[in-house]
């Protein structure tokens, strides 16, 4: 379950990045989508680690909580610190969008394991 929430996380962040440089005309090349995914990219592992730490799931809502604040929180963070920008608009945008989607797996996840057992 480890390997698949990873990737699920991983993805979350990714299509965000894409959607975002599309949007405001970036272009989608690997290296653009590197350059601003780094910052979530690294958050995310921070969430993932402090998980692991207390021998918590990832898979949970409640570890999706912590991936998702450490997620942006240390994205914004990390964004500054490399001279990146951090509109306002762009936190709201990145809570919602990021939490929607790393909670989205998670519920189904959470409700197909219900049924099931």
């Amino acid at each position: 379950m480890k390997r698949l929430s990873v990737v699920l996380d991983v993805i979350a962040v990714l299509v965000f990045v894409a959607i975002g440089r599309r949007v405001h005309d970036h272009g989608v090349s690997a290296r653009g989508l590197l350059s601003t995914a780094w910052p979530f990219l690294s958050g995310l592992g921070v969430g993932w680690l402090v998980l692991l730490r207390q021998h918590r799931s990832l898979s949970t809502l409640s570890g999706g909580l912590v991936v998702w604040i450490t997620t942006v929180v240390l994205g914004m963070v990390l964004r500054v610190v490399a001279g990146q920008g951090t509109a306002f608009a762009f936190i709201i945008v990145a809570f919602v969008f990021l939490g929607l989607f790393m909670f989205a797996w998670r519920v189904v996840l959470t409700r197909t394991q219900r049924r099931v057992g």
